[in-house]
């Protein structure tokens, strides 16, 4: 199984104690961002399903890149109109209008606008394995993902859960986090390799 833009979202620089009013303030404060992050996803059963490592950064509004480098190279790019799926071992590019992409998706969060709680349901979700939890749940029943919880330590946000329909957990932790760094436009733009297929929906 493929990783899609659904998987993307984290926000870095909130301090211990996060409550979704902090939440808030950091999406106002907080321009652009990159880390590195390792990524897992477990079945119902908690059995590992997939691993994969990689590098994102975002520039708000609704530009983003989300680039998978280990074990198969995948390249997700949002441009701020158009959403960018390039899949190098398929020689395969998708794209698709980043609204509709979007949607209610934990991406939204990061990309969208800042009324989060018209598209969320957001609490604090308590302390656990050592860090402050928020939890993120949908309004709307149309989304992949039943909730999201995102961990935060000393350095910022360290973890973020995201449970699916289907009872699979997609577990991802970020390191080497730079809150506002001084990203290049080109980093957010996306010209099809030669030779690619493109499928447009």
């Amino acid at each position: 199984m493929r990783h899609l833009l659904l998987l993307l979202l984290w926000l870095p620089g909130l301090s211990l104690g996060a409550t979704t009013e902090s939440l808030k303030a950091f999406l106002n404060q907080t321009s652009a961002a990159k880390a590195r992050f390792a990524q897992m996803v477990l079945d119902k059963n908690m059995k590992v399903l997939q691993q994969a490592t990689g590098t994102m950064a975002f520039s708000r509004p609704g530009k983003f890149r989300w680039e998978y480098q280990k074990p198969y190279e995948q390249l997700i790019v949002g441009d701020g109109e158009r959403l960018w799926i390039y899949d190098k071992d398929l020689k395969q590019v998708t794209v698709r209008k980043l609204d509709r992409a979007l949607g209610a998706s934990p991406a939204a969060l990061l990309a969208g606008s800042n009324e989060i709680e018209k598209t969320y349901v957001v609490t604090n979700a308590g302390s656990r394995d050592g860090l402050d939890w928020l939890e993120a749940v949908p309004r709307t029943q149309d989304t992949a993902f039943e909730r999201i919880r995102l961990g935060f330590g000393r350095t910022g946000l360290e973890a973020m859960e995201l449970r699916d329909q289907f009872g699979q957990m997609t577990v991802i932790k970020f390191a080497d986090l730079e809150r506002n760094p001084m990203l290049a436009p080109d980093l957010f733009k996306f010209t099809p390799p030669q030779g690619a297929d493109i499928i447009s929906e």
